[in-house]
């Protein structure tokens, strides 16, 4: 068989072969005998309808397409094998099919032209000395104290509280009802902005401005008129900017009774047996996060800016197999929190998520190109000693727990170790500057969304916190 080569764009081999006679004419006997054994023509027994019978109810061309069809799928992958190509996806037809069946004769040689994708070739035109940006995230000392201070909130006791009104820091049970002014000046509901016997700790910063000022001093059994005022940027557009009249009757008050920061609180909340041990654990796992966060801000700096140096033209085949990959990661961690995956990735929806997804999928196969072009040209590699090791340890870690397919671990695993090997080496070889956190996030990155507390702070359905 006759084949020749020529490279395309994308990361294509384009094949022309050459079918000889011999392989043209068993094709054609081959879908002539396969119509025979199957054919079911009255008057025949079946497998027994002469030659000539089956070619006349079935037609020349339509055989002749049918051993076409044959050639190419049987033709194919022999002539990829016979010149040793790597093909990666499935192969495209470049002959015009129709063209084909009518030039194909049994017996007589038949060419026609094909394309497969291979595996890119990089051209990586710096990947030393470079010089980049990362964020240093710093271990904050009061995120300890933090965290220590909201589970003793949370393990407070509540005690009713006589003969003083209500102060910060208390939890009160009230009805609310709320009112917004219309166009012409009258007084209206609030869709969803009242509520009865609901109980609410008194922190400004948890509800739209007024509406916890104004409960401050309160006795209960008290009822009181109260302005508050909804942000401009408050996402129910139809209160959104307006003031607000709300009705607010206290029924109960009731004061937090904190628990004494001591050995027996940290026995109730973790499984330490002192304070100073769960402040020490605590120190420890904070720390290990910003350095953790911060190895990940140099490692990503580095990969953006190869990026920068990367020449290479992505097989489509490639890209569609990354995007599937992304996609199924995401519809698996979804069906994880126990979501309905048949609902959120619907026939409409899928071919957005896939277009979506297309950028993502490209930064992440240059990522892996750069990375495997500097192993291969600094010729670094992972002992079978440390990925055994690894595999082994976490083998044992989820042994009982979650059944692992140890193949696909260990494949894992080695692209884990390689890709940490590399990028250490990298950072030996290239200069990182660490930056304060916060300094290279763009406007964008940079824009908050203030998250509304309507349902979980005053009521299911009311609109009346910030």
């Amino acid at each position: 068989m006759k084949v020749t080569q020529e490279k395309l764009p994308q990361s294509q081999m384009g094949l022309e072969i050459e079918v000889p006679a011999e392989m043209s004419k068993q094709a054609y006997d081959r879908v002539v005998q396969n119509m025979i054994r199957s054919a079911n023509i009255p008057g025949f027994r079946k497998g027994k309808v002469p030659r000539q019978v089956v070619m006349q109810r079935f037609g020349a061309r339509n055989l002749k397409a049918a051993a076409v069809e044959d050639l190419i799928q049987k033709v194919l992958p022999e002539a990829i094998e016979q010149e040793k190509i790597q093909a990666i996806g499935n192969y495209q037809l470049r002959s015009d099919m129709e063209s084909l069946i009518e030039a194909y004769e049994p017996g007589q040689p038949l060419t026609f032209s094909a394309a497969v994708d291979v595996p890119p070739e990089v051209t990586l035109n710096q990947y030393t000395g470079l010089t980049v940006q990362a964020e240093e995230v710093k271990y904050d000392a009061g995120k300890v104290d933090r965290l220590l201070e909201e589970q003793r909130q949370r393990q407070a006791t509540l005690i009713p509280v006589e003969g003083r009104p209500a102060s910060l820091g208390d939890v009160a049970l009230v009805d609310f009802m709320g009112y917004t002014h219309s166009e012409d000046g009258e007084l209206q509901e609030i869709p969803g902005g009242q509520a009865e016997d609901f109980e609410i700790e008194l922190d400004q910063n948890r509800f739209i401005p007024g509406f916890v000022d104004g409960i401050l001093g309160m006795n209960p059994g008290d009822t009181k008129e109260v302005i508050a005022q909804f942000p401009e940027d408050y996402p129910q557009e139809e209160v959104a900017g307006k003031s607000a009249q709300f009705q607010i009757t206290l029924k109960e008050l009731k004061e937090k009774e904190l628990p004494e920061l001591d050995d027996e609180f940290a026995q109730e909340v973790s499984e330490f047996e002192t304070l100073e041990e769960l402040r020490a654990s605590l120190e420890k796992r904070y720390q290990d996060e910003a350095n953790s966060k911060t190895k990940e801000n140099k490692e990503r700096s580095l990969l953006d800016e190869l990026l920068n140096h990367i020449e290479v033209e992505i097989p489509e085949s490639m890209i569609q197999r990354e995007v599937d990959s992304m996609l199924t990661q995401t519809a698996m961690q979804l069906a994880n929190q126990g979501l309905d995956i048949k609902r959120l990735f619907t026939a409409e929806l899928i071919p957005q998520l896939r277009e979506q997804s297309r950028p993502e999928a490209l930064k992440r196969i240059k990522r892996a190109l750069t990375l495997a072009e500097i192993a291969k040209r600094e010729s670094l590699s992972v002992e079978a000693e440390a990925i055994d090791a690894k595999v082994q340890e976490i083998m044992t870690e989820y042994a009982g727990r979650q059944e692992l397919d140890p193949e696909r671990l260990r494949e894992a695993v080695e692209d884990d170790l390689i890709k940490e090997k590399i990028l250490t080496w990298l950072e030996e070889h290239c200069t990182v500057e660490l930056v304060p956190e916060g300094t290279l996030k763009s406007e964008e990155d940079e824009e908050t969304i203030e998250e509304t507390e309507v349902e979980e702070e005053l009521a299911p359905s009311t609109t009346a916190d910030s």
